[in-house]
């Protein structure tokens, strides 16, 4: 990722419900086929992934039920605000990706969007596997139990 000095990185859309619903197994930038005014859009803020999934159809990687609002300038010009989306990843990727949500419970979820140091929009999307709910409440444990750790040491 880039520095929080490059004025053109900037975080667009973050999926925080992920890494709490999924075990992230690895993750991988990819890039965006985009209209004008879905850019322009993104530019004010107003987008949101926390329900959309990748899907690899037909030999091609698409971002689906991703919400990116209507720019109001676009006039008649605008886009659709939850259509499928084209995703660019290498064909090597595409094939590792394919061969990972092959297996049993794995999903292609979206992370984080954002517009990368050369301002072009790019998606981090994980290969995850899908936690139980026993799973959810150890991690909250684990994290209150961090939580409380650091409160104890800060006192010391």
């Amino acid at each position: 990722m880039a520095t929080k000095s490059d004025p053109n990185y900037k975080i667009i859309a973050e999926n925080r419900r992920a890494r709490f619903d999924y075990f992230i197994e690895s993750d991988l930038e990819v890039g965006i086929v985009l209209t004008g005014s879905e850019v322009k859009s993104l530019r004010t803020g107003q987008s949101n992934i926390a329900e959309s999934y990748a899907s690899v159809e037909q030999g091609e990687l698409w971002l689906i039920n991703a919400h990116i609002a209507a720019y109001k300038q676009a006039g008649v010009f605008g886009h659709e605000e939850r259509r499928r989306r084209k995703l660019l990843v290498s064909r090597k990727e595409l094939a590792r990706l394919w061969q990972a949500i092959g297996r049993e419970g794995m999903t292609l979820v979206p992370l984080v969007m954002y517009f990368n140091d050369r301002g072009k929009v790019k998606l981090k999307i994980g290969v995850a596997k899908g936690k139980k709910n026993h799973d959810k409440r150890e991690t909250d444990a684990k994290r209150d139990w961090n939580r409380q750790k650091q409160r104890l040491l800060k006192q010391g």
